[in-house]
């Protein structure tokens, strides 16, 4: 397997192959060098894009001919919807948002979010799933992106929820914290396992196996 997740801004796409789905990954913006998904489904064609970042010019090629069915955005801090205004006006795509951000993003971005989702609600890729894990505290409408392959381990989108080496910022609120905390606990940690993949919103991705013996350790330090 060629795929490492290690993108940098200005630098080249890396692409996992599964059975039924690719997940292309690229970085953009040099200062903030967020992360952008492009999941693929592998009979229809049909894509779906993970956080438009920025840098419409770089993300709308990357989209290529096929076209783009919806853009779901992991929260509503604006590093992550800088795009999403040209990306919908050169694709058409539908928008969609955890329920509790919405509003923020469309005031934000100026996009009507099409499509709210909450905690297991799923969005088609072509043929393929995935499956909307709600994350509350890093802002109160962050969602994760499940695909749970029927073929092999399971791939996890977070955001800027989980990363490896702890949960996402709280701003010093300790009752978001704890919200987060017990979200990803209860949600991610507890139900799927260690060979889990995840993709964060900045930065290399891990597995939950590399993660799982750090989360009391998490807990204690309250970040």
């Amino acid at each position: 397997m060629s795929y490492t997740g290690v993108v940098r801004p200005g630098g080249l796409y890396d692409v996992r192959d599964l059975l039924h789905l690719s997940i292309h990954k690229v970085a953009v913006d040099a200062k903030m060098s967020n992360n952008c998904y492009l999941l693929r489904c592998r009979h229809s064609g049909a894509q779906t894009l993970v956080d438009a970042a920025a840098e419409p010019e770089r993300l709308v090629p990357w989209v290529g001919a096929t076209g783009l069915d919806a853009v779901i955005t992991t929260h509503q801090h604006w590093d992550h919807h800088r795009a999403l205004a040209a990306v919908v006006e050169a694709t058409s795509a539908e928008t969609i948002a955890g329920e509790p951000d919405a509003a923020a993003i469309t005031e934000q971005t100026g996009v009507p979010i099409t499509r709210t989702v909450g905690q297991g609600d799923r969005i088609a890729v072509g043929e393929s799933e995935l499956e909307v894990i709600a994350l509350r505290g890093h802002t109160p409408g962050s969602i994760a992106l499940l695909y749970d392959d029927p073929d092999g381990p399971p791939h996890l989108f977070t955001g800027d929820s989980l990363f490896p080496g702890g949960v996402g910022n709280t701003f010093g609120d300790a009752g978001a914290f704890e919200q987060l905390i017990n979200d990803v606990e209860e949600r991610i940690f507890q139900r799927l396992p260690d060979e889990t993949w995840f993709y964060p919103g900045h930065g290399d991705d891990s597995t939950l196996g590399a993660e799982r013996p750090h989360l009391a350790e998490w807990r204690e330090r309250g970040w």
